[in-house]
């Protein structure tokens, strides 16, 4: 039974297995809300490039600066916590002002939300653009202010006496975290992947970021319902205001006195003792050293979080076909969390271990140098793969160029002269196409069949386009210009369109999308199609001829002509623009690096920061430690904007070579740290307190602490 001080603190609280009841409830909401915020994180920047229309440079910067924005919130959070409102409190209503974020990023991904014409095309794309910040804005706030304080919560449900269940319980924890990473990282993909809309089909954005949303309705809820069963402490200041003011304080003193005969002090922080107990200020004296050598740290956060931009952009050139499976983009980010599920227990139970037998005094200083040196070893294969990447990508005109392609379907062979410098194609052959040749400052092209020679002018084409050209012979020359997509298909479409070649209209079904009709001698418009095989049905007249397609891989362009239509469909097919060739298994290496990176550099930075840091200043540096992620991300947007480099191989090898400087002068910092015990200067200091308090006691006239005075605090 629950004495009616519930969830103040002062009941004996239920239990299962050992755990205070309470605690399932925020493991639920963690997995949940976790679950949430790396779902919409997962699809962002091609959310961002794709139905925003930013290109890679912007939506590059606007994702590091909402992930950077995410950690800086929590410092904000923990302040609220603990000065004002309390833990639960906090979490309740950032939860509420998270989960308005999420559904607002929701509705905003509503592509035909502001189509007055009802055709599916956005009368304006700034609302888009509008809703987008306020939600991003929205949970960052959300996200990073209950950031310290969900975990911190949960560790206030035990007992004093339930160490080694609050040590399993933050196990759990971290494993809800890793679990809604690696769902959410998996499905949100698959829900973007699929078609929606009012009046048109476009990827299904609000989907993507609608289920994350209920997710975190359901993760606020939860944690409601379990409002009966917590121990909630009551706000007892925060370290965070104190050490700062603490620190304040003794720069500003420094500063009233800098003119004064006083004698110099030892440490900067000793200007502090007028106003603050020695204790304190040998303890931010700890955190500073450990804080100093945060410095270089955001480097490698600049590289970790970009898995989530350019990593994924990236994938959306390589072909995702495995198989059984088709793997997207931004699914490729799940490598990430699996890797670490499997490593971590590699590395503490047999790697380290085996280091150790070997006698080889790998320090956690010397750890996280190594995760630093594997990041920017992740960095180089990933421009590797890039420049293979690069190989495979079709060249398009530049200005005061076009580029032209003839197809043939005349009876017999077309001869063309581009009348320029480049020598002619040799002639092409009925129902036959050429390679696109790329035309500077471009004037006239001449056809010819025979002695019949027909001269079109290009003066009147658009620089740095592509063009196809139908010719047919007959009674005269017929020639129809047709502009070509001029950039790759992306997200592993595959742009089709096709070219009737009969004398009567034809109707076009390719699988379930109807292309509509196309008259002779013109070409249909563009239709996206996702990896496999389509049947391509043709309407002539009262006619239907059908044929199964050829199978497409990813990001492939091709023209279909439609050559005959009787007892069986006849077409040809021209490849405009090669599918993706590079597999994007190619970038498990700089995932695998990169992740194993994390686990000697993440997991070992934090313990080592614990263990040097006094009890009570550990939101310090988690704080310290949260503000290094933010710098990362902001030393991505100052790079991406300040290199101006155009090939992405290059930028790669940029921040490789950046965080390699980084970690050498990192090795310099960790060679002259000198390890302290925070535990045994603190017992210097509570044994001074004693003897100072004795002496008090002494003098009073109580030499045994038998009277009015023994119950003195200790």
């Amino acid at each position: 039974m629950f004495s009616p001080n519930a969830g103040r603190g002062e009941k004996k609280q239920m239990g299962c297995f050992g755990y205070p009841l309470s605690i399932f409830f925020i493991v639920i909401n963690e997995f949940c809300e976790r679950f949430s915020y790396y779902g919409m994180r997962a699809v962002l920047v091609l959310y961002f490039k794709y139905f925003l229309q930013w290109d890679d440079n912007l939506a590059t910067v606007i994702y590091h600066t909402f992930v950077a924005i995410c950690y800086l919130t929590p410092i904000l959070g923990a302040i609220i916590a603990d000065s004002w409102l309390g833990k639960f409190k906090t979490i309740i209503y950032l939860s509420i002002v998270y989960a308005v974020g999420q559904v607002v990023m929701a509705i905003s991904a509503i592509h035909d939300l502001t189509d007055g014409n009802k055709d599916g095309t956005p009368d304006t794309i700034e609302v888009h653009v509008a809703l987008s910040v306020i939600g991003l804005l929205l949970i960052a706030l959300g996200t990073g202010g209950i950031k310290p304080c969900v975990a911190a919560f949960g560790g206030d449900q035990f007992e004093e006496n339930q160490d080694k269940q609050r040590s399993q319980f933050f196990s759990i924890f971290y494993l809800s975290i890793n679990a809604g990473s690696l769902l959410s990282t998996i499905i949100t993909p698959i829900l973007r992947g699929q078609e929606c809309g009012i009046h048109s089909q476009q990827k299904c954005y609000p989907l993507a970021f609608g289920v994350p949303a209920a997710l975190m309705v359901v993760a606020l809820v939860v944690f409601i319902v379990g409002n009966s069963m917590y121990k909630k402490v009551s706000p007892q200041g925060n370290v965070i205001v104190k050490v700062s003011k603490c620190i304040g304080f003794a720069i500003s003193n420094r500063y009233r006195n800098r003119s004064k005969s006083i004698p110099k002090r030892e440490h900067w922080l000793d200007w502090a003792k007028e106003q603050y107990d020695e204790r304190l200020i040998a303890q931010i004296k700890m955190v500073l050293k450990v804080l100093f050598l945060y410095i270089p740290l955001p480097m490698f956060w600049a590289l970790f979080d970009q898995q989530g931009s350019r990593w994924t952009l990236q994938a959306t050139t390589m072909d995702g076909n495995f198989g059984a499976m088709q793997i997207q983009p931004d699914q490729m980010q799940t490598v990430n969390p699996i890797l670490i599920i499997v490593l971590v227990p590699i590395f503490d139970a047999a790697l380290y271990p085996l280091i150790r037998k070997c006698k080889l005094n790998f320090t956690p200083l010397k750890r996280m140098t190594v995760g630093m040196f594997l990041a920017a070893m992740a960095f180089v294969a990933a421009a590797l793969v890039q420049v293979e990447i690069d190989k495979t990508l079709p060249t398009f005109p530049s200005s005061n160029q076009i580029q032209l392609k003839v197809i043939n379907l005349g009876t017999q062979d077309v001869n063309v002269d581009y009348m320029t410098n480049l020598p002619s194609p040799a002639s092409i052959p009925s129902f036959q196409a050429s390679e696109y040749q790329t035309l500077d400052q471009p004037s006239n092209v001449s056809f010819s069949y025979g002695i019949d020679n027909k001269i079109f002018p290009l003066q009147d084409l658009a620089e740095r386009t592509r063009y196809t050209v139908i010719v047919k012979n007959g009674q005269e020359i017929q020639t129809n210009f047709f502009e070509d997509i001029s950039n790759k298909p992306e997200q592993g479409s595959n742009a089709i369109r096709f070219v009737n070649s009969l004398q009567e209209t034809i109707n076009i079904t390719l699988g379930a999308v109807s292309v509509g009709e196309v008259m002779p001698m013109q070409v249909s418009n563009y239709t996206m199609l996702n990896l496999g095989t389509k049947q391509i049905e043709v309407k002539v007249g009262e006619k239907t001829c059908k044929v199964e397609s050829m199978k497409f891989g990813f990001g492939s362009s091709y023209t279909i002509i439609i050559k005959e239509c009787t007892t069986e469909l006849l077409v040809d097919y021209v490849e405009d623009i090669k599918a993706n060739t590079i597999h994007m298994a190619l970038q498990i290496p700089q995932y695998f690096l990169i992740t194993a990176g994390e686990v000697v550099f993440s997991v070992t930075g934090l313990e080592f920061s614990y263990s040097q840091a006094p009890s009570n200043m550990k939101s310090v540096l988690q704080a310290g430690w949260l503000l290094t992620v933010a710098v990362g991300n902001v030393i991505v947007l100052i790079v991406a904007g300040a290199s101006h480099i155009s090939q992405q191989w290059a930028e790669y090898v940029l921040f490789a070579a950046l965080l390699v400087a980084v970690c050498i002068i990192f090795a310099v910092m960790a060679y002259f740290y000198t390890y302290v015990d925070p535990a045994e200067i603190e017992a210097q200091f509570d044994e001074e307190e004693k003897k100072k308090n004795a002496k008090e006691i002494e003098a009073m006239g109580v030499p045994n602490g038998d009277g009015p005075y023994s119950q003195t605090k200790m």
